[in-house]
C-alpha cells in the first residue's frame, strides 16, 4: 500500500498555493514533490539502521526554489523541463515552412524552454490517489515563441518494488516542438560531497557531437577511446581534464522501458540505482557548472556535488532531420516514461 501525503505548503507570489506531497512505500522509501515547477524535492531510502539516504539535492522548502540567491545561477534543481529540454541552436524552429523565433536568455540557442519554462510554473493539482500524483500545467499557444496551446499531465508513481517513475503526457491544438525532461541531480552518498568517485554507466556506444555552445551538430560518434565513454562502469572523476566537466548526450543502443538506460552506484552507500525509459537518449551532466549554494538540511553543494540522467528525444532535433521527430501534431498524444529502481548493490 503506497501512503500518501499533502501539505499546503505556501503561496507562490503570483497568488497560487503550492503544495508538498509524499509518496512512501511499505519499505519507508519515499518522494516528495511539489507542484512549483513539478519539482522532485526528495528521494529517500530507508537504511538498516533506521536512517535515510536522500539521492537528490534540493531544498528543504518550495519557496528557496525561487528565491533570489538561487535564481542567480540556476542549476534546475529537480524541475520538468519543457517546452523543449536542452538546446535548440539559434533559438528559432521550423514547422511546415513557418519559422518561430523562441525566447531566449542565451545568445545563439535557447536552453530547456526559454525564459520562462515549465519549471518556474505553478502546476494545478489534478489528483491525489492510488499512489499516484497528477499534476498539469496548460501551454498557452506562442508561450516562450512556441505556437499552439499545449495541455501537459506530470504522473508521479511509486511501488512496493522501490521504483519511482514519472510519465508524461501532452496534446496540442498546433503542430508543436515538444521535448520534455526532468532535471534531478543525484548523488547517492545522501547528498553530500563530490561525485568524483561515483560509478556510472550509460549503455550507449556513441555520443552526439556538439558545437561551441553545446548545440548538437547532427553528428553521431563512437564513444569508443574518448573521454566520454560511459559505456562500462566509469568513475566520473576518473576523466581527462575532468574540470572541464561533462554534458553530453548519449543514444541509447536499446532503448525501451524493459530495457536499463543508465545506473550508477557509489563506494559509501549500499544503494544502486537504475533508469529504465521510453525515451531514446541519456544525456550526462555532471553539474560542472552548478553554484555554491546552501542545500537541503543545510550541506554546502558545489560543482560537481551530483550527476543528472536527463532522458529526452535528442537535443535540437527539431533542426536536425536524421534526428527523431519532436513535432506533435493536433490529435496525437506526447507520451513518455521514465522510472528511477533503486536497490542493494550486488
Amino acid at each position: 500500500m503506497i501512503e500518501i501525503t499533502e501539505q499546503l505548503a505556501t503561496q507562490h507570489p503570483n497568488g497560487k498555493n503550492v503544495y508538498m506531497f509524499t509518496l512512501k512505500n511499505s519499505s519507508g522509501t519515499e518522494a516528495t514533490v511539489t507542484n512549483y515547477g513539478a519539482i522532485i524535492m526528495s528521494i529517500k531510502v530507508r537504511k538498516s539502521d533506521g536512517s535515510f539516504n536522500d539521492i537528490v539535492l534540493g531544498f528543504d522548502t518550495p519557496e528557496e526554489y525561487w528565491s533570489g540567491e538561487y535564481l542567480k545561477n540556476y542549476p534546475y534543481y529537480g524541475a520538468a523541463i519543457g517546452r523543449y529540454a536542452n538546446r535548440i541552436n539559434e533559438a528559432a524552429i521550423i514547422i511546415d515552412d513557418k519559422k518561430y523565433s523562441l525566447n531566449s536568455v542565451n545568445p545563439g540557442y535557447q536552453l530547456h524552454g526559454g525564459v520562462e519554462g515549465f519549471d518556474k510554473k505553478v502546476w494545478d493539482r489534478v489528483s491525489v490517489t492510488d499512489g499516484h500524483i497528477v499534476l498539469q500545467y496548460v501551454s498557452a499557444d506562442g508561450e516562450e515563441g512556441y505556437p499552439g496551446n499545449l495541455t501537459v499531465r506530470i504522473i508521479f508513481s511509486l511501488n512496493e518494488d522501490n521504483e519511482f517513475s514519472y510519465e508524461y503526457r501532452a496534446t496540442t491544438d498546433q503542430p508543436t516542438a515538444v521535448n520534455i525532461t526532468h532535471h534531478s541531480y543525484f548523488n547517492l552518498n545522501n547528498g553530500m560531497g563530490r561525485i568524483d568517485q561515483q560509478h556510472l554507466r550509460i549503455h550507449a556506444s556513441h555520443y552526439l557531437e556538439q558545437d561551441p555552445n553545446y548545440c548538437t551538430t547532427g553528428n553521431v560518434l563512437p564513444v569508443k577511446g574518448t573521454r566520454n565513454d560511459f559505456s562500462s562502469y566509469n568513475e566520473t572523476g576518473n576523466i581527462e581534464n575532468p574540470g572541464e566537466g561533462i554534458d553530453i548526450s548519449y543514444p541509447l543502443d536499446n532503448p525501451g522501458i524493459q530495457n536499463i538506460a543508465a545506473e550508477a552506484w557509489c563506494d559509501e552507500q549500499t544503494i544502486k540505482l537504475e533508469v529504465y525509459t521510453t525515451e531514446p537518449l541519456v544525456h550526462l551532466y555532471n553539474s560542472y557548472g552548478s553554484p555554491d549554494i546552501k542545500g537541503k538540511n543545510g550541506q554546502q553543494y558545489t560543482a560537481f556535488s551530483a550527476f543528472c540522467f536527463e532522458t529526452q528525444v535528442h537535443p535540437n532535433a527539431i533542426n536536425i532531420p536524421s534526428f527523431p521527430n519532436t513535432i506533435l501534431r493536433p490529435g496525437e498524444v506526447y507520451q513518455t516514461k521514465t522510472t528511477y529502481r533503486l536497490t542493494e548493490k550486488g
